[in-house]
């Protein structure tokens, strides 16, 4: 799929790297980056859900359990037949299940996301909500101050902590608040303790 795509342009690129051409290099740098690895993870597995999706085979099974009670009816009498008569007209089958099935094969399980407002300058930030549930590991990340905002900072990921399995921290990204703590005008201790 697109990730062995993107692999063979990363060795590709790693060629042209070595001798240096304009341009190259920083092409090489964004397409090794974790956040587009991950962005084409999930392009992938998005992919792959819309083709194996599931369809309901139709979106009315009680209108069709009546239709089949009266063929029933029409046949010749055996015990299959008063068997499956007796099932269908079971409450707990005609109630539950069968309007169950029609309510969720009638639903639209699509993700939707909001709309954007209209209004958003283009200069605008974007802000990402992470939560990262933290036991007795570390989280893996190092913050600093930045030498010209003043704003804190995740300076590294650590390779293999909580941060990098999670792939939602990246380093440059601004802390804002932590576990409900506005961190500005902090100093990166402090906020390593709340951390």
């Amino acid at each position: 799929g697109v990730s062995h795509v993107l692999t063979l342009v990363l060795q590709e690129l790693s060629l042209l790297c070595k001798k240096d051409i304009n341009g190259v290099g920083m092409l090489y740098d964004l397409l090794r980056s974790r956040w587009l690895q991950a962005l084409l993870k999930i392009y992938e597995c998005l992919q792959l859900y819309l083709g194996k999706r599931p369809v309901p085979v139709t979106l009315q099974a009680r209108a069709l359990t009546r239709e089949v009670i009266e063929l029933l009816r029409e046949a010749p009498p055996s015990g299959e037949v008063k068997e499956l008569r007796r099932l269908l007209r079971a409450p707990h089958l005609k109630a539950a299940l069968l309007s169950a099935h029609d309510t969720v094969a009638q639903k639209d399980f699509e993700p939707t996301l909001p709309p954007l407002p209209d209004n958003i300058p283009e200069n605008e930030e974007a802000m990402r909500i992470v939560c990262l549930v933290k036991n007795n590991q570390p989280l893996g990340a190092t913050i600093k101050r930045h030498e010209i905002t003043g704003d804190i900072t995740v300076a590294r990921v650590i390779h293999g902590g909580l941060a990098d399995r999670s792939g939602l921290l990246y380093a440059g990204d601004k802390l804002v608040e932590v576990n409900g703590v506005p961190v500005e005008g902090l100093e990166p201790e402090q906020v390593i303790n709340i951390l």
